[in-house]
């Protein structure tokens, strides 16, 4: 079993966490390590909970799976566990990411970095050309819903993180266990872009607000 945390928006997408690490224990493909709603006092100061969500829950997971859906880009939460799942500490190390879109992602797109096999046992249906992207901008407008520290990270030239449509990978064991796999393994010499600083606040597109970050 991988040792895995999964990031998500907890008031969104829970339905589809629950469903997926129900299935992948299930299955023994996975130990999960996430951060269940009421883990941590959400009156702490802000570097306490990433201390906590750094040092207590990341310490010792290999892949961090993002699920990530129309609101995740927005979360100040998820932006800190992936920021830390990037990172060597005093107490945890790196680890490798997979990014799963959820149905209600926007985009239909995928992202493949494992080669031919990935390709292979991943979409066996698909028969078309496969194209390289190489700027942020043509990212975005395939993944209009991903954290701009996974655009940054997918654009940097030492770094794997592959981006699979929920539809299929989730009821197909031998496809997540080959993913964690990989990832586990890209984890410990990816050479992640670590410049955007964390966000500081959550952005809610459907309110009045406004997105501060430092």
């Amino acid at each position: 079993m991988i040792k895995t945390f999964v990031s998500y928006h907890h008031l969104l997408d829970q339905h589809y966490k629950d469903s997926f690490v129900q299935w992948a224990e299930e299955w023994g493909l996975i130990s999960n390590r996430s951060v269940e709603v009421g883990d941590i006092d959400e009156t702490l100061p802000t570097q306490t909970i990433r201390r906590v969500i750094r040092d207590d829950f990341l310490m010792d997971t290999e892949v961090t799976v993002l699920l990530c859906g129309k609101e995740t880009r927005y979360r100040k939460h998820i932006d800190w566990e992936l920021k830390s799942s990037m990172i060597n500490g005093s107490r945890n190390t790196q680890s490798g990411i997979l990014v799963i879109n959820l149905p209600n992602s926007g985009s239909t797109s995928w992202h493949s970095c494992f080669g031919s096999e990935e390709k292979s046992l991943i979409y066996p249906d698909y028969s078309g050309s496969w194209i390289s992207i190489e700027t942020k901008s043509d990212y975005k407008t395939r993944y209009p819903n991903m954290p701009e520290r996974i655009l940054e990270n997918l654009i940097a030239p030492d770094v794997k993180i592959p981006i699979v449509p929920w539809e299929n990978v989730y009821g197909y064991p031998d496809r997540l266990k080959f993913l964690l796999s990989q990832c586990a393994q890209a984890g410990k010499i990816n050479r992640y872009d670590l410049s955007r600083p964390m966000r500081m606040k959550n952005y809610n597109p459907r309110e009045d607000a406004f997105d501060f970050r430092v």
